[in-house]
């Protein structure tokens, strides 16, 4: 049995990863495990492996006593002084115990318990790898879906992905290979649970990181996102450095670097926003496509009033109000869209309504006057 389990532990580490040091570890507490059920549960029964020769020694611990109360645990000072000559009244002696004893039923528990371990082990290596690529754009192959879950390989792992965590505009089949965001990793009874996302928002900025050097190397800031996925999605960009236009760099030379994400987004458009620290200006920008002409502002309540050609209005507004929605969510600043036609009606009735107010005052004094 030796033998084969050494073999065993050999084939484990290699193929595992796991150090066989460790392993050795997890066979000294199987087979001491293998070894108390084979003798009623006795805690006094212990067991060590020599790492170096293998030789695997099982012993009871029993103490030298006048009187025998347990013979499970004590052992009289005639029966002691055969194995060990020098030893006395209440001394502790370690017995050795033949590893034949074990039986058949004890091998097959001890290789039990090994496996169990092994793959306890398992599993804590592989939360130990993926714990700190939390918040990383991860690469792997589609296993198969089950439900509203697909369960992607990433090689030693398994990940799972939610149907509502992939695009709607997209169907994933066995074995395509696709691109994520890490959103979780945490323990369960059943193992690691790795956490997918291809709608996170910081998906998006992750894929940025990939194509931009430049935001990967901190020189252009990501200063804000908005996105509804699988649609449109707005990025405000910012650079540190005067002679690098944000803006020009994550869109690459002939667009190639932005072209690469949407492709990875299956056509989810991107609107591209150069950040500025100035709202009205950051607010007119973050309604691209569209062009305004004016932007007010009311600083305390953080609200805007934008006032946009009629032809440029329904642009603004966007399908389904979702260009004002992302621009909203973009800058933080509650927005109003008004047309230039609406704007100036508004301003006539409020001019009619100060003339109307300036003749009622001049009759109220002419009255006076009579």
């Amino acid at each position: 049995m030796t033998k084969e389990l050494f073999s065993v532990i050999d084939q484990i580490s290699r193929e595992k990863g796991i150090s066989r040091e460790a392993l050795l570890k997890v066979l000294e507490s199987a087979l001491l495990s293998a070894a108390r059920k084979k003798y009623g549960g006795r805690t006094n029964i212990n067991l060590r492996i020599d790492p170096k020769t293998a030789a695997i020694q099982v012993y009871e611990t029993k103490r030298v006593a006048s009187e025998i109360t347990n013979p499970d645990e004590e052992i009289t000072p005639d029966a002691a002084v055969k194995t060990f000559p020098d030893a006395k009244l209440g001394d502790e002696i370690e017995l050795p115990i033949q590893l034949q004893d074990f039986g058949r039923i004890a091998a097959q528990t001890a290789k039990q318990v090994l496996f169990q371990r092994v793959r306890e082990a398992e599993r804590d290596i592989i939360f130990e790898e993926f714990k700190d690529k939390a918040g990383q754009i991860i690469s792997g192959t589609v296993l198969r879906k089950e439900k509203n879950v697909y369960f992607i390989s990433l090689g030693k792992a398994e990940a799972v992905m939610l149907q509502r965590e992939a695009l709607p505009t997209e169907t994933l089949k066995r074995g395509d290979m696709v691109k994520a965001y890490l959103s979780e990793v945490r323990q369960t009874a059943k193992g690691p649970a790795i956490m997918l996302s291809r709608t996170d928002p910081n998906f998006i900025i992750g894929l940025f990181k990939m194509e931009v050097p430049e935001i990967n190397d901190g020189v252009v800031l990501v200063k804000g996102i908005a996105r509804e996925p699988g649609e449109r999605t707005k990025i405000a960009v910012f650079s540190k450095d005067s002679s690098i236009d944000a803006v020009g760099a994550c869109v690459g030379m002939k667009g190639t670097r932005v072209q690469s994400i949407v492709r990875e987004l299956r056509g989810e458009r991107i609107d591209i926003i150069p950040w500025s620290e100035d709202p009205r200006i950051f607010i007119a920008r973050a309604l691209t496509p569209a062009t305004v002409d004016r932007v007010g502002i009311n600083e305390e309540e953080r609200t805007a009033m934008v006032i946009a050609d009629d032809q440029q209005l329904s642009l603004a507004i966007g399908k389904r109000g979702q260009n004002i929605k992302l621009a909203t969510k973009l800058t933080g600043w509650e927005i109003e869209i008004l047309s230039e036609t609406e704007y100036a009606k508004i301003k006539m009735e409020e001019t009619d309504k100060s003339l109307d107010k300036a003749l009622l005052e001049t009759k109220h004094a002419k009255s006076n006057e009579l």
